[in-house]
């Protein structure tokens, strides 16, 4: 199995510039069956399921075995999206409970992650026990957890006793030299290790952990947080070395640096990267190494589709009040026959709007920015948005390269102006933004800003009404109507509302 993952970069498909990627349209044409099967609904390792699948995770790990410079997980805030942080810790009991509650409320929740609020190995026997209580009630709900990987190597049998089969490991560097600005200390055999000696120690476990999730047949995620000055040129040699240990996707974000979170980075000025520093280290990073540009950084007690956070639903008090909650196994499996319906009429109205770009020439791309609830249409409401979901869409097709979080421009039925400034420097680098509906006012502004406000595919496949749009907009550059121009950059908005 490890040589088959190592083949495939750990995805099963045959790479290159032009391959469908494991975040995008990959399906059985392109992928081993057995790993299509893995990925098919986690929302977290396929970009397209992400649109129709929700995930959950449960805090039940609340210690770490090291510090990172961008971590704080003393802070909370319930309209804030961000690793690490909870507004309640559970039990495994407990766990199981709210997992139960979740599915059967979101028959579209699939998997089932812990992701702390620590580290979910360096509280093993707690992760363990959720996942066995979890497994006899609801075996239908995948499992995965993410880990900073100094515990991982010892773990990896139990992991796979537990079928366990995604594991996240966050690797930010494989320089002990770079390792040292990041990581102050790690706590490992009893002793608590500093500076470049840390480091060294972190990065040898990390990969050793790597290889052994390979050869044991589990896919292995690898998250990168992008440091300017720090990590963003090194990352380079990160993907490298993941990729050429079997990784399965790639997965490089922002650092998320507001100083009021109370950051070592956050609190010395260390700043985050912009929107186009962020694509173009993806981008290079990308080759025939799968990337993952859908993640929004979840809190550990996230539920829900990415990008939406339902978890105040399910609160311990809202659970207790619950007598008796119904799984219905059978119920959940015919709503997912349902969105499986919906996903194939999607992929073959993007493949019929392809087939009509063969006819296209030009070597343009523009970004294109959509307000969306879910299922890969745009339907939601300029002013009810919350981000802003990124496609760059050329001859070669409609790819997702991102997100942007805003803040609500509607609020209590009236546009805030201040608002609408944020969502433009958010999606300043977009030629175009597709809307379900938007009012004049910020329809007026947004074309000042030299950004299209597109109301006329509300409700429609996002791919496919990208598509559409631009072979409409390559003909009226070409018939002179319009004159093509690069636009600029943008910023990272992570201290938007994310509830």
């Amino acid at each position: 199995m490890k040589q088959t993952l190592a083949d495939h970069q750990g995805c099963g498909t045959s790479g290159g510039s032009g391959k469908s990627s494991c975040g995008s349209s990959a399906g059985p044409a392109d992928m081993a069956p057995e790993i299509w099967e893995k990925v098919k609904n986690h929302p977290c390792y396929s970009e397209e399921a992400h649109h129709h699948y929700a995930r959950m995770h449960v805090a039940v790990a609340p210690a770490c075995n090291i510090q990172c410079n961008y971590c704080n997980r003393k802070y909370d805030c319930a309209n804030e999206s961000r690793p690490g942080v909870v507004s309640e810790k559970l039990t495994p009991e407990q766990a199981a409970r709210k997992v139960l509650a979740v599915a059967s409320t979101i028959p579209q929740m699939t998997v089932l992650g812990i992701a702390g609020p620590g580290d979910s190995l360096a509280n093993p026997a707690k992760t363990f026990e959720t996942f066995e209580r979890i497994s006899k009630v609801a075996p239908d709900i995948k499992l995965c957890l993410s880990t900073n990987g100094l515990a991982l190597p010892e773990l990896v049998p139990m992991i796979k006793n537990y079928n366990v089969d995604h594991v996240t490991i966050t690797i930010n560097m494989v320089d002990p030299e770079v390792g040292e600005q990041i990581y102050p200390w790690i706590f490992y055999k009893n002793k608590r290790w500093k500076g470049r000696d840390a480091a060294k120690i972190l990065t040898e476990r990390q990969l050793e952990g790597l290889e052994l999730l390979t050869s044991a047949g589990i896919l292995a995620k690898i998250n990168s947080v992008m440091i300017p000055g720090i990590n963003d040129q090194h990352l380079i040699e990160v993907n490298k070395a993941v990729k050429s240990r079997g990784a399965f996707l790639h997965n490089i974000m922002p650092l998320i640096s507001e100083a009021e979170h109370g950051t070592y980075f956050g609190l010395n000025g260390q700043r985050g990267p912009t929107a186009q520093e962020l694509k173009a280290l993806q981008d290079a990073c990308e080759g025939d190494m799968n990337m993952m540009r859908h993640c929004r950084q979840c809190r550990a007690d996230a539920v829900g589709l990415l990008g939406e956070d339902r978890s105040a639903e399910f609160t311990l008090e809202k659970l207790m009040e619950k007598t008796e909650i119904e799984y219905d196994l059978e119920a959940r499996k015919a709503y997912q026959e349902l969105v499986e319906a919906e996903r194939q009429d999607k992929v073959a109205a993007r493949e019929k709007e392809m087939a009509e770009m063969a006819s296209v020439e030009s070597d343009t791309k523009i970004l294109i920015a959509v307000a969306t609830k879910g299922g890969g249409r745009i339907n939601e409401h300029f002013g009810h948005a919350k981000e802003f979901q990124i496609y760059e869409v050329s001859t070669a097709g409609a790819k997702f390269v991102g997100h942007r979080r805003v803040d609500l421009y509607c609020q209590g039925g009236y546009g805030e102006e201040e608002g609408l400034d944020t969502i433009i420097r958010a999606i300043n680098d977009c030629t175009a933004v597709f809307v379900a509906k938007i009012g004049g006012c910020p329809k007026n502004d947004l074309q000042a800003a030299g950004i299209d406000p597109v109301d006329a595919y509300a409700f429609e496949y996002i791919e496919q009404s990208a598509l559409a749009y631009f072979k409409d907009y390559v003909a009226r550059v070409e018939s002179g109507e319009l004159v093509h121009t690069a636009r600029g950059d943008a910023q990272i908005r992570q201290g938007a509302f994310a509830a």
